[in-house]
């Protein structure tokens, strides 16, 4: 059925791919931009624009009940569209363990050639990722991380503690110069390790600013419902403070509604995700928010040209090895006014 002869799935796995002019990997990269950006400005495509043997891609990820979420999806699809050799294979994804580990079974059923796999929980689907490689398939592991490195081929994902810290590095330099500044931060859900590590990230970067003090901390569910809820009860409980960090840009729509209900303007607030919202609210720069740190769904993107090129047997263009990578941690850039027209294009809905 292929028109190319191709290495084991084996030797996918565990070496022997060839030395070819592989994709070039861009984790901010998108040429499609309808989950939010405007399709005049796009960013640099992959430049491996020949087509190599077909290559099936299955993507498994969770239910899109979140803004970020749902870009995840779409930059996938989108990207896989620009492949002539490449077919997607994607599934309905759910927040289900069992629903979703049925669902990964069906695609290593369907003997698709390589696996993304956006577990709805890391811990929980471990064992389908081994089963998968077992099986000869690789699996690109995107952001919430296997237990086991034997379960994935590669993992791409966000930096949740460099989210912390450049958010509370980018704060930390708004307020160098004000005396006994106070700070709050409205995290995501307790319950899941990346929201420890965002709030460690950020504790770190403020404690290089000794004329700074977090008053308060408290945690929403990623929201909108839940950022309003809980800004209103920060509001009435910390009455003056400078500026706040909020994780997420979803739980943030909350956030600036109870904002503006309260009738407060006397701080800054910094985001977290990079949607497209609070990018033009940044754009404006009319109300609170002056910054958004990235958590880019365009990894997703990225996924998608890291399992054509192991379908493939494809380095990655710019890099001397034959192999990918085992694992690409993206870059939590800070968006301000100053840079945002250079990131706006990956904002999501």
């Amino acid at each position: 059925m292929r028109s190319l002869p191709r290495p084991s799935r084996r030797g996918l796995l565990f070496g022997g791919a060839a030395a070819a002019s592989g994709v070039v990997l861009s984790a901010c990269t998108s040429n499609d931009t309808s989950d939010g950006g405007d399709e005049e400005a796009t960013q640099a495509a992959v430049t491996d624009e020949e087509s190599g043997a077909p290559v099936t891609i299955g993507f498994a990820g969770p239910q899109a009940d979140h803004g970020w979420l749902n870009a995840i999806n779409e930059q996938a699809r989108r990207r896989a569209e620009e492949y002539p050799d490449v077919t997607l294979n994607i599934t309905e994804g759910s927040n289900d363990t069992a629903q979703q580990i049925g669902q990964i079974e069906a695609l290593i059923n369907d003997q698709v050639d390589v696996l993304v796999i956006l577990p709805a929980d890391g811990r929980s689907l471990t064992q389908i990722g081994r089963t998968a490689m077992d099986a000869g398939i690789p699996v690109i592991n995107l952001d919430r991380i296997f237990d086991s490195p034997q379960s994935y081929r590669c993992w791409i994902g966000g930096d949740n503690y460099g989210m912390g810290l450049n958010a509370g590095h980018f704060i930390g330099e708004q307020l160098r110069d004000v005396p006994n500044a106070r700070v709050v931060e409205l995290s995501g859900p307790d319950n899941l390790a990346l929201t420890g590590e965002r709030t460690q990230g950020f504790d770190d970067a403020l404690a290089n600013y000794p004329n700074i003090e977090k008053v308060a901390r408290q945690a929403a569910e990623f929201t909108v419902e839940s950022g309003q809820e809980v800004m209103a009860g920060l509001l009435q409980a910390v009455p003056e403070f400078n500026a706040i960090w909020n994780h997420d840009d979803d739980q943030g729509v909350g956030a600036e509604r109870a904002i503006e209900q309260a009738g407060r303007d006397e701080f800054i607030m910094v985001g977290g995700a990079g949607s497209r919202h609070a990018m033009e609210a940044i754009q404006a720069d009319n109300s609170v928010l002056k910054a958004t740190v990235l958590y880019p769904p365009t990894m997703a993107a990225s996924a998608i040209d890291l399992a054509r090129a192991l379908g493939q047997a494809r380095g990655i263009g710019g890099l001397a090895e034959f192999e990918i990578p085992s694992s690409i941690t993206l870059y939590s850039a800070v968006v301000t006014r100053d840079n945002v027209e250079q990131y706006l294009p990956t904002g999501f809905n």
